[in-house]
Protein backbone atom coordinates (compact mmCIF):
# COMPACT_ATOMS: atom_id res chain seq x y z
CA UNK A 1 0.00 0.00 0.00
CA UNK A 2 1.32 3.45 -0.92
CA UNK A 3 2.39 5.56 2.05
CA UNK A 4 0.71 8.95 2.33
CA UNK A 5 2.19 12.04 3.96
CA UNK A 6 0.01 14.93 5.11
CA UNK A 7 2.19 18.04 4.72
CA UNK A 8 0.78 21.09 6.49
CA UNK A 9 1.87 24.34 4.87
CA UNK A 10 0.82 27.73 6.20
CA UNK A 11 0.95 31.25 4.82
CA UNK A 12 4.64 32.21 4.93
CA UNK A 13 5.86 28.61 5.14
CA UNK A 14 9.62 28.06 4.83
CA UNK A 15 10.27 26.76 1.32
CA UNK A 16 13.32 24.64 2.14
CA UNK A 17 12.02 22.82 5.20
CA UNK A 18 9.73 20.25 3.57
CA UNK A 19 10.80 20.48 -0.08
CA UNK A 20 13.41 17.72 0.14
CA UNK A 21 11.06 15.51 2.14
CA UNK A 22 8.26 15.88 -0.40
CA UNK A 23 10.48 15.31 -3.44
CA UNK A 24 12.28 12.34 -1.87
CA UNK A 25 9.06 10.74 -0.66
CA UNK A 26 7.48 10.96 -4.12
CA UNK A 27 10.45 10.40 -6.42
CA UNK A 28 12.66 8.02 -4.43
CA UNK A 29 10.08 6.21 -2.27
CA UNK A 30 6.92 6.14 -4.39
CA UNK A 31 4.88 7.78 -1.62
CA UNK A 32 2.10 10.31 -2.00
CA UNK A 33 2.45 13.78 -0.50
CA UNK A 34 -0.71 15.78 0.11
CA UNK A 35 -0.55 19.48 0.98
CA UNK A 36 -3.09 20.56 3.57
CA UNK A 37 -3.46 24.09 4.91
CA UNK A 38 -5.32 25.80 7.74
CA UNK A 39 -8.88 26.25 6.54
CA UNK A 40 -7.97 24.76 3.15
CA UNK A 41 -6.76 28.13 1.84
CA UNK A 42 -4.09 28.39 -0.84
CA UNK A 43 -0.82 29.72 0.64
CA UNK A 44 2.44 31.35 -0.43
CA UNK A 45 5.89 30.60 0.93
CA UNK A 46 8.49 32.98 2.29
CA UNK A 47 10.03 32.85 -1.19
CA UNK A 48 6.71 33.64 -2.90
CA UNK A 49 5.88 30.13 -4.14
CA UNK A 50 2.09 29.76 -4.29
CA UNK A 51 0.65 26.37 -3.40
CA UNK A 52 -2.87 25.10 -3.92
CA UNK A 53 -4.28 23.26 -0.92
CA UNK A 54 -5.73 19.77 -1.24
CA UNK A 55 -7.83 20.22 1.90
CA UNK A 56 -8.11 21.48 5.45
CA UNK A 57 -5.29 20.65 7.84
CA UNK A 58 -7.87 20.58 10.62
CA UNK A 59 -9.51 17.55 8.97
CA UNK A 60 -6.33 15.45 8.64
CA UNK A 61 -7.02 11.91 9.82
CA UNK A 62 -4.66 9.05 10.68
CA UNK A 63 -7.08 6.83 8.76
CA UNK A 64 -5.99 8.61 5.57
CA UNK A 65 -2.29 9.38 6.24
CA UNK A 66 0.78 7.69 7.68
CA UNK A 67 2.30 10.87 9.14
CA UNK A 68 1.32 14.46 9.88
CA UNK A 69 4.09 16.96 9.05
CA UNK A 70 4.01 20.59 10.19
CA UNK A 71 6.28 22.84 8.15
CA UNK A 72 7.81 25.88 9.82
CA UNK A 73 7.25 29.46 8.80
CA UNK A 74 6.37 32.89 10.06
CA UNK A 75 2.86 32.05 11.26
CA UNK A 76 3.94 29.98 14.28
CA UNK A 77 5.07 33.09 16.18
CA UNK A 78 2.28 35.37 15.00
CA UNK A 79 -1.22 36.14 16.25
CA UNK A 80 -2.56 33.94 13.41
CA UNK A 81 -1.25 30.62 14.82
CA UNK A 82 -3.59 27.91 13.54
CA UNK A 83 -5.19 25.57 16.06
CA UNK A 84 -4.12 22.12 14.91
CA UNK A 85 -4.61 20.44 18.28
CA UNK A 86 -7.40 18.18 16.93
CA UNK A 87 -5.47 16.60 14.04
CA UNK A 88 -2.27 16.36 16.08
CA UNK A 89 -4.21 14.69 18.87
CA UNK A 90 -5.80 12.21 16.46
CA UNK A 91 -2.41 11.17 15.05
CA UNK A 92 -0.82 10.83 18.49
CA UNK A 93 -3.79 8.79 19.77
CA UNK A 94 -3.56 6.51 16.72
CA UNK A 95 0.17 5.96 17.26
CA UNK A 96 1.08 7.62 13.98
CA UNK A 97 4.04 10.02 13.80
CA UNK A 98 3.73 13.77 14.03
CA UNK A 99 6.67 15.83 12.77
CA UNK A 100 7.44 19.52 13.17
CA UNK A 101 10.36 21.57 11.91
CA UNK A 102 11.61 25.03 12.88
CA UNK A 103 8.95 27.25 14.43
CA UNK A 104 6.31 24.53 13.96
CA UNK A 105 7.92 22.82 16.97
CA UNK A 106 6.28 25.60 18.99
CA UNK A 107 2.88 24.09 18.14
CA UNK A 108 3.94 20.78 19.68
CA UNK A 109 5.32 22.61 22.70
CA UNK A 110 2.00 24.40 23.19
CA UNK A 111 0.25 21.01 23.23
CA UNK A 112 2.61 19.62 25.89
CA UNK A 113 3.95 16.96 23.53
CA UNK A 114 7.58 17.94 24.17
CA UNK A 115 7.40 17.95 27.96
CA UNK A 116 8.42 14.28 28.32
CA UNK A 117 10.01 13.43 24.95
CA UNK A 118 13.47 14.04 23.56
CA UNK A 119 13.22 16.87 21.03
CA UNK A 120 15.03 19.74 19.42
CA UNK A 121 14.17 23.07 17.82
CA UNK A 122 15.78 26.20 16.47
CA UNK A 123 17.76 26.98 19.64
CA UNK A 124 17.55 25.97 23.32
CA UNK A 125 15.83 29.11 24.61
CA UNK A 126 13.13 29.44 21.96
CA UNK A 127 10.52 27.07 23.40
CA UNK A 128 10.62 28.49 26.96
CA UNK A 129 10.62 32.05 25.60
CA UNK A 130 7.65 31.62 23.26
CA UNK A 131 5.65 28.89 25.04
CA UNK A 132 5.34 29.78 28.75
CA UNK A 133 3.66 26.43 29.58
CA UNK A 134 6.56 24.41 28.05
CA UNK A 135 8.17 22.07 30.60
CA UNK A 136 10.51 20.01 28.41
CA UNK A 137 13.85 21.73 29.01
CA UNK A 138 15.38 18.52 30.45
CA UNK A 139 14.52 16.67 27.23
CA UNK A 140 15.79 19.30 24.77
CA UNK A 141 18.67 18.12 22.56
CA UNK A 142 20.87 20.97 21.38
CA UNK A 143 22.00 19.30 18.16
CA UNK A 144 21.91 20.04 14.43
CA UNK A 145 20.11 16.79 13.48
CA UNK A 146 16.43 15.95 13.80
CA UNK A 147 15.24 14.03 16.87
CA UNK A 148 12.62 11.26 16.98
CA UNK A 149 11.10 10.04 20.24
CA UNK A 150 7.86 8.16 20.88
CA UNK A 151 6.21 9.18 17.62
CA UNK A 152 7.25 12.83 17.67
CA UNK A 153 9.89 14.13 15.22
CA UNK A 154 11.41 17.59 15.64
CA UNK A 155 14.12 19.54 13.83
CA UNK A 156 15.58 23.00 13.55
CA UNK A 157 14.94 24.89 10.33
CA UNK A 158 18.52 24.11 9.32
CA UNK A 159 17.99 20.32 9.38
CA UNK A 160 15.66 19.42 6.49
CA UNK A 161 17.84 16.45 5.49
CA UNK A 162 17.71 14.57 8.79
CA UNK A 163 14.09 15.69 9.21
CA UNK A 164 13.23 13.92 5.93
CA UNK A 165 15.27 10.87 6.93
CA UNK A 166 13.56 10.50 10.32
CA UNK A 167 10.07 10.88 8.84
CA UNK A 168 10.63 8.40 6.03
CA UNK A 169 12.20 5.92 8.43
CA UNK A 170 9.32 6.33 10.90
CA UNK A 171 6.76 5.35 8.26
CA UNK A 172 8.73 2.35 7.02
CA UNK A 173 10.39 3.87 3.95
CA UNK A 174 13.92 4.04 5.34
CA UNK A 175 16.74 2.03 3.81
CA UNK A 176 20.52 2.10 3.56
CA UNK A 177 20.17 3.45 0.01
CA UNK A 178 17.86 6.23 1.18
CA UNK A 179 20.27 7.21 3.96
CA UNK A 180 23.10 7.34 1.41
CA UNK A 181 20.97 9.39 -0.99
CA UNK A 182 20.01 11.93 1.67
CA UNK A 183 23.60 12.11 2.92
CA UNK A 184 24.57 13.55 -0.46
CA UNK A 185 22.85 16.77 0.57
CA UNK A 186 25.43 17.24 3.32
CA UNK A 187 28.43 16.78 1.06
CA UNK A 188 28.84 20.50 0.47
CA UNK A 189 29.85 20.85 4.12
CA UNK A 190 32.88 18.58 3.73
CA UNK A 191 36.25 20.21 3.46
CA UNK A 192 37.18 20.73 -0.21
CA UNK A 193 40.27 18.92 -1.41
CA UNK A 194 43.19 21.24 -2.04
Amino acid sequence: MTKRLAIVLTEGYADWECGLLMATARHECGAETVVLTPGGADVASLGGVSVRSAGKAEDASPDDFDVLVLCGGTIWQSDAVPDLSAPVGRFVAAGKPVAAICDATLALGRLGLLDARAHTGNYPGQLPEVVPAYRGEAHYRDQPQAVRDHGIITASGAAPVTFAREILDAIGLGSAELIDYLALYGDEHRQAKA
